[in-house]
């Protein structure tokens, strides 16, 4: 596979190391030209020097037979940019870009950018795991769609504990996909009892999320 990624700081770096020892072809775009001679003697393949955001450095890399396009710079609006350019000039089939603000992903999403990635939203989504208090994690946010698909473990007090999935009221627009229940993973039908420690993974709309938080862990709107 051939990736090109544009951005030399540590992540373009750990990440360029990783694919080079995995076998893949990577070339290395860098704008700071000290950072990219040093970059270049570290890994010991290709970087280039210069703005990855212009589609003629991009040209000069190769990006028209590359597989795939990683934008990792500090700077949103160049991650962008590598992408767009990437995606429509040169029919990349796989852009990632690297967002700094998360308030940027539906932006990216909108403009056609295959994946993002929010080391933020990475972050949170570990600090929210290990509160009691927010039980409910986010697992993957759908927000083009409305959806997010959310992941619940249930405590001792849990309202649905001791009571089949057919009687917990679940909203239309939310759906019971999977429980975890020890080491083993269960698909759940109407008659299926909720038990203490089960970890519950569901879709729900967003507009449904404080709903489900009520049925499954007693707080918000639902219960």
């Amino acid at each position: 596979m051939y990736v090109i990624v544009v951005g030399g700081g540590k992540v373009g770096f750990y990440l360029a190391k990783t694919l080079l020892a995995e076998g893949h072809e990577v070339i290395l775009i860098e704008r700071d030209p000290v950072r990219s001679a040093t970059l270049s003697q570290a890994l010991n393949t290709i970087v280039l020097q210069g703005d990855g955001a212009e589609a003629e450095l991009l040209e000069q890399a190769g990006m028209g037979r590359a597989d795939v396009a990683v934008a990792v710079t500090g700077e949103d609006e160049d991650n962008l940019v590598v992408c767009q350019v990437a995606k429509r000039k040169f029919n990349v089939p796989r852009t990632i870009a690297r967002i700094n603000n998360p308030k940027n992903e539906t932006i990216f999403k909108k403009l056609g950018i295959d994946v993002t990635v929010s080391s933020t939203d990475a972050i949170l989504a570990q600090i929210e795991a290990q509160i009691p208090a927010h039980s409910l994690v986010h697992l993957l946010n759908l927000r083009a769609a409305g959806a997010a698909i959310v992941d619940v473990k249930l405590a001792h007090d849990s309202p649905a504990i001791g009571r089949p999935l057919r009687e917990l009221n679940i909203p239309r627009d939310a759906n019971i996909s999977l429980i975890i229940r020890g080491s083993t993973g269960v698909v759940p039908h109407g008659d299926t009892v909720m038990q203490t420690g089960d970890d519950v993974i569901a879709v729900t709309s967003l507009k449904s999320e404080d709903t489900l938080r009520g049925i499954l862990i007693g707080t918000g709107t639902g219960g």
